[in-house]
């Protein structure tokens, strides 16, 4: 059942006259109350933080993923959101459904049709660090088991993650058991790295030879060499043949008359 900020209950203040020094009537218990619209950001950042440890351990990302998503969810009327408080601090966040929902969900209901269960699903269970181990979890969960029962739920089902040996401990203790496991299981592939190893690198290339006084007559004079015309040599028979053959036969002359 869920409550709009302009219909919620109002929630009892605390005394503004000064003269006034009795405590609250609650001062030092934990208080229960369901979730309102104005509480959406207060209990996502107090999410946030709780979980900040599991899920640097876990690799199930803890639910909601994001604050839209449990924005959705206050908006779903098969989700029961329960706020626990010591003087006013938020000290536990619990919420429940009785039906699979959620784009998120884990849950196959098939299985506990198929049994002849109807279970309340424990979607979130949530202590303050710093109030562990002063009964705000048993408090938590004594509630959610009330409410289950009068909705004539058979069992209460959740999700803890199997290296979280304290929360673990704590539902065995309160007679939780077994139901089914999911593991995460890896394998390491061996590759070659995308990128090759370094590579030596080449020497440098010698420097040119510096010029001196002289390297220009040296120039010279190996042009000069170039342009000298070439030695004829002696002669050969056989190029003194071919001369033979290229020249042309000399003209008879006519005898005169």
């Amino acid at each position: 059942m869920k409550h709009d900020d302009d219909h919620e209950p109002q929630e009892p203040s605390e005394p503004e006259t000064a003269g006034e020094l009795s405590a609250p009537a609650d001062a030092g218990r934990i208080r229960v109350r369901r979730m309102h619209r104005r509480d959406i950001t207060r209990v996502w950042e107090f999410l946030i933080r709780t979980f900040r440890e599991v899920n640097r351990q876990t690799v199930e990302y803890q639910r909601p993923r994001s604050k839209q998503r449990f924005v959705e969810q206050y908006d779903d009327d098969g989700i029961e959101q329960l706020l626990f408080e010591v003087d006013g601090d938020l000290v536990g966040y619990a919420e429940c459904a009785f039906n699979v929902t959620g784009s998120d969900n884990w849950i196959n209901p098939r299985y506990f049709m198929n049994r002849d269960m109807r279970p309340m699903y424990v979607e979130e269970l949530a202590a303050h660090p710093a109030y562990q181990g002063r009964g705000v979890g048993s408090f938590m969960l004594e509630q959610l088991e009330h409410i289950a029962r009068l909705h004539g739920c058979t069992h209460m089902v959740l999700e803890v993650a199997e290296n979280n040996q304290r929360a673990l401990e704590f539902y065995r203790k309160r007679s939780f058991t077994k139901l089914d496991a999911a593991l995460f299981l890896a394998r390491k592939l061996e590759h070659e790295p995308e990128l090759l190893p370094p590579r030596p690198l080449k020497p440098a290339p010698p420097a040119p030879p510096k010029k001196g006084k002289g390297s220009k007559n040296g120039s010279a004079n190996k042009v000069a060499k170039l342009d000298a015309p070439r030695s004829a040599g002696p002669s050969t028979p056989a190029k003194e043949k071919n001369k033979a053959k290229k020249s042309p036969a000399p003209r008879a002359e006519q005898p005169e008359d």
